[in-house]
């Protein structure tokens, strides 16, 4: 796949929006080296990568992160909140192989060195004190990556429809960690 943008040649759509198949026709058979980057991708595919990877990193991190706390966790709450850590952590990697499969598809490259990840990443990798401590950081964490899907969500807009929807399914999840952490949260006994 070439990692050359797709063509800038203006396409001539009518005021309806829509091609006549011809022309559609016409315009596939341009840049195929491009693959599914059509000369209407309106997005900045440069930035939209960049954001990517480091929505990557951040996964990668919180994978890591609830990981050490699935195998850190004890107390007496540790089995109920362990299963929640182990859930977050697989549903996070899913969450990195989707954003990976996006980048290959605009033609980059995702960024996995282990070196630049806590760099990249928007969420901190805290390793918590206490049982408490890590549903509390898992939290923070999870609060942040809402922020910065949402604002992910609104630069690309609907300039790129299909990474829109796959940063609008990762928010959802994230949304429902924040608030799974949160109820663990406010029903806390104890230290």
């Amino acid at each position: 796949m070439s990692k050359q943008p797709a063509s800038k040649k203006a396409m001539t759509v009518p005021a309806s929006g829509i091609s006549d198949r011809k022309t559609l026709r016409a315009n596939a058979r341009k840049s195929i080296e491009d693959g599914a980057i059509t000369p209407t991708y309106a997005a900045d595919r440069k930035m939209v990568i960049k954001l990517l990877n480091d929505a990557l990193a951040t996964e990668w991190v919180c994978v890591l992160r609830y990981y050490r706390h699935y195998y850190m966790a004890k107390g007496m709450l540790a089995d109920a909140v362990k299963a929640e850590f182990l859930e977050h952590a697989q549903q996070e990697q899913a969450h990195a192989g989707m954003l990976a499969e996006r980048i290959v598809q605009l033609g980059g490259e995702p960024d996995f060195n282990p070196d630049t990840l806590t760099a990249r990443a928007h969420a901190e990798y805290k390793e918590g004190g206490n049982l408490r401590d890590m549903v509390r950081e898992n939290l923070i964490a999870e609060r942040i990556a809402i922020d910065s899907y949402r604002e992910m969500i609104n630069f690309v807009g609907d300039k790129d429809t299909t990474t829109k929807r796959i940063l609008e399914q990762i928010l959802a999840q994230e949304e429902e960690h924040a608030d799974d952490f949160a109820d663990l949260l406010d029903g806390w006994i104890g230290e």
